[in-house]
This record gives structure tokens, sequence and C-alpha cells, in this order.
């Protein structure tokens, strides 16, 4: 159904602009549709049909994009893997999922798990032929992508994201960050990730072009905004600092990029101030979403005012958002409770995981796990996670999975997560460890140890030890909250 509405319409009533462009290759939305067709004949002709699942493990790439196109072409369930998990993380996602097949690249991790099918794309290319090709599924409750999230108990959850959950998630795109006819969009955030997912068949829908960058750094964002003229583009924090720091920038032509977005993690006020300072013709705007629901709120750029900094902005029509308290009553404006929400762009329900869906929602909304109030005008404000997630990079890191790995270590008799404030990363994973008796551990020893099953952005960057145990509650549950206090004295934090 998807199809329909995004290269399909693409391909009716722009057939000759620019679709795709990578390097020197250019793809007209005519050229790429007839491309993803014989590449959905392809697939079909190695087995794949509707409600299979197709993994792929790839850096951001035009192939990329024309794989998941031909998934929706099919009604193939596409799973983008997070490109910076370890070989064990991969493979209990593909466990999970159980894909027909995996496509993946060679300069990544290579997964265990054993496969029907399995395809080293940048080694052996797709054998794409001039042949017969099926027609394109038309169904909005047909699963699209299942996009991984990790749990706080570490186990990987996946969430079901429909062909109707995509088009609600560009047509409120579409409200905020308005595309036009010929604009050009910047894959520069991971296309695994749902802040960037949905663009890709938000840009299609309205005629722009988009173009990919295999990995983020100032110098490649930049050749490639001024050599491709692009107009937008969304960013994690991380990346904007790493923008505004980059001595060179002044060398660049930036003046065609018209919107920027941003969201994933927490954004000081202070960068959104340097980023006006060395971008003064840019309009920003700031995303709050999760992979469970894609984007439910936004501040737009004409609300970037000093007293809405700290805010994530407002829904747009078809989204509702509430704050309740514990049991799930509303409470009224400026009082702090759990957001829920509902839409047509929530997900239906969680991968083989009927009890967490179940958990997931209540009285038919979604319960986000983040903390926060509305005020008077609607504009929403987070302040704390539920769960105790850690976001870092853009990157969500759940501290229950960092905590299960630490405890496998047989010198730790106690350990806690938790994230502390660093102005480059949003946040960084600290790990406060008690020791068992007679016990030696050092700092390398124990990131080593975390090194063997996890990615690098979840490893602790700091950790302490401490010669008495950890604070508990009555019911002794270890209170992170005093553990991670002194660290966030006069700091503000916050969710993008």
């Amino acid at each position: 159904m998807i199809h329909t509405h995004s290269l399909g319409r693409a391909a009716r009533y722009y057939p000759e602009r620019t679709a795709l462009a990578s390097g020197e290759t250019r793809s007209t939305f005519r050229e790429l549709h007839e491309r993803v067709a014989r590449i959905a004949a392809a697939l079909s002709r190695h087995g794949f049909g509707v409600g299979d699942r197709l993994a792929l493990l790839l850096p951001n790439e035009s192939e990329y994009i024309e794989l998941v196109y031909a998934c929706a072409w099919l009604g193939v369930i596409a799973v983008p893997l997070n490109t910076r998990l370890s070989a064990i993380e991969i493979d209990h996602i593909l466990v999970d999922a159980s894909p027909r097949g995996l496509i993946r690249h060679s300069s990544l991790p290579v997964p265990t798990v054993q496969l029907a099918w399995q395809l080293v794309l940048d080694e052996e290319p797709l054998d794409v032929r001039s042949d017969a090709y099926p027609d394109a599924i038309y169904d909005p409750e047909a699963t699209l992508a299942l996009v991984y999230t990790s749990g706080t108990t570490g186990h990987p959850k996946g969430v079901v994201v429909t062909h109707a959950n995509i088009l609600a998630n560009v047509d409120h795109v579409n409200y905020w960050m308005p595309y036009r006819e010929g604009g050009v969009y910047l894959h520069a955030a991971p296309l695994f990730h749902i802040l960037d997912f949905p663009f890709m068949f938000a840009a299609p829908a309205f005629g722009a072009c988009q173009v990919t960058i295999p990995r983020f750094s100032p110098r490649s964002f930049c050749e490639t905004v001024e050599r491709e003229r692009v107009s937008h583009t969304v960013l994690v924090p991380t990346m904007i600092n790493l923008l505004t720091q980059f001595a060179e920038l002044t060398k660049y032509d930036l003046t065609s990029l018209e919107q920027l977005g941003y969201g994933g993690s927490p954004m000081a006020p202070e960068l959104i101030h340097r980023t006006r300072a060395v971008l003064p013709h840019l309009q920003l705007v700031q995303g709050y979403g999760l992979s469970e629901t894609g984007f439910l709120t936004a501040l737009q750029d004409h609300e970037h005012t000093e007293d809405r900094l700290m805010s994530c902005g407002r829904t747009c029509p078809g989204i509702d958002v509430r704050v309740v308290d514990e049991s799930g009553k509303e409470v009224g404006a400026g009082q702090p409770g759990e957001l829920v929400v509902r839409g047509a762009n929530v997900m239906r329900g969680y991968w083989n995981n009927a009890e967490a869906t179940t958990l997931a929602f209540r009285d038919g909304l979604f319960r986000t796990g983040d903390v926060g109030y509305q005020d008077a005008d609607g504009y929403v404000y987070i302040l704390d996670r539920v769960k105790d997630m850690i976001v870092t990079g853009g990157e969500n890191v759940y501290s229950g999975e960092v905590e299960a790995v630490i405890y496998e270590h047989p010198a730790v008799r106690e350990a806690a997560v938790f994230g502390i404030p660093d102005p480059q990363w949003g946040e960084l994973v600290m790990a406060c460890v008690v020791l068992q008796p007679g016990q030696a551990l050092s700092v390398d020893d124990l990131i080593t140890h975390c090194r063997r099953s996890l990615a690098n952005y979840k490893i602790p960057r700091r950790v302490e030890f401490s010669e008495t145990e950890l604070p508990k509650s009555g019911s002794g549950k270890i209170l992170k909250r005093m553990l991670r206090e002194r660290f966030w004295v006069h700091q503000e934090r916050a969710v993008g």
C-alpha cells in the first residue's frame, strides 16, 4: 500500500525528476520504479513472498532504499538492522525475527545465525533481470518493517510497523516539515533508525530527490549538501554539535539547506543557539517520537523561543497525546505524568511478544514510558524516562541490558547503569559497581568484558567502584536516582 502513495505516486506525477543521487549516478523516478520492480521480481525468484522477512545489514546507500521499496512492493517485511550492533546482538534479533534471508555488507559484523539465504551485496550483486514482476500489494495493515529496540531486560523487541503506520508518519512529517517538488533530502542519519526511516517514503511522495552518505562526518555532510544542493535533512544532536565545531564550515556553500530536523537525544539550548549562529538561514524543527510511534510532536522553527527551547513541541492533527497519572487518569496542565498516545502512526504491537504488547497499552493508549507535562498551550516537555533508558548520540541504551552483561563477570556483586550528562553526546553510559568480597577488577578489564557482548555505544564510558553496597528501596530495588543525582545538579535533562 505504501508503494502506491510514495514511489508509485512519484512515478506517475514526476517520472523524469531525479529520484536518487549516488555519486555520479542519477536515477529518475521512472527508472527507479522500473528497477525496484525488477528487484522485487528477483526477491520473488528467491522465494520471498507476503509476510516473509528480509533482514538488511547495510550502510546508508541507494541500494538500501531500493531493497526496502522492493519489500514494500511484495509485502515482504524488511528488518533493518542497526549497523553498530555486535554480531551477538544481531544474532539475537535474527533468532527472534526468523527472516528468510539476509542481505549485508562485507564491512559490517558477520552474524553466526544460519539462514536459508544470504547475500553479501558488495561482493555479489542481486541478480536483477528484465523479466516479469508481480503487482504491488495494497494492504494498509500489511507489516512493512520490524524495527528492533532493546527492552529493559536486554531482550530485543521488534516493533511491528505497518504500511498505514508509515503513511500516517508521512502525513505528519509534511505537516511539520513541508516538502516541495524538486527538493533534495539527505539521509545523513542512519536509515535503520526510526528518525530517518519514514523520510524514505515521504521524499518520493512529494517529488523530492534522495541522497545518501554511508557515514556521517562534517566534511562529507558539507560536501554533499554543496554538491547536491540539499534542501532538507534530519540529524541527531551529536551530528549537529560536530557540524557547528567544524573549522572549515564556512568554506562550503550550504545556502540550499532550508530545513534541519533534529531529535533522538537531548539537545541543549546552547547548541541550538550555536546552530543559529553558524547557519542563520536555516529553519530548525525538533521532533520527538519513539520506534513504536514514529513522530509524535514537533517544535517548529518559529516556536524556538527562549521560553520553549526545552519543549519538544505540539502534536499535529491525527495524533492524540495525553499526560496521565499512575492509575491512567489524565492530569492537568503543568502536572507531570506519563505520556500516552494514540493515532494511525502507533504500532499495533511487538513481534512474537504478546505480553509486552499488552503491557504497552492501557485503555487503547500506548504508554510511551516518558514522564513529562503539557503546558496550557499544549506544548509537551519531557522530564525523564520511566524506564531507565540512556540516550547517547541519538542511540537508545537500556541500562538493564548493560547491567546484565556486567553481572556476567564473576567478580561483580552489584551493578547499576545510568546516564550522566555530556555536552557532545547528550548522555554517557556510567556504571557503578560493587565487587564480590576478596575480588579485584580494574576498569579496563570490565570494559574489555563488556566489549565482548555489547555495541560500542553501549559500553560504559565511566566506571566507579563502590566500597559499600548500593542504595536500595524497601523492596530491595537499587535507587539509581540517588546515584545519578550528583551528576545532574544544575543540568536540564530532556529527550528529543
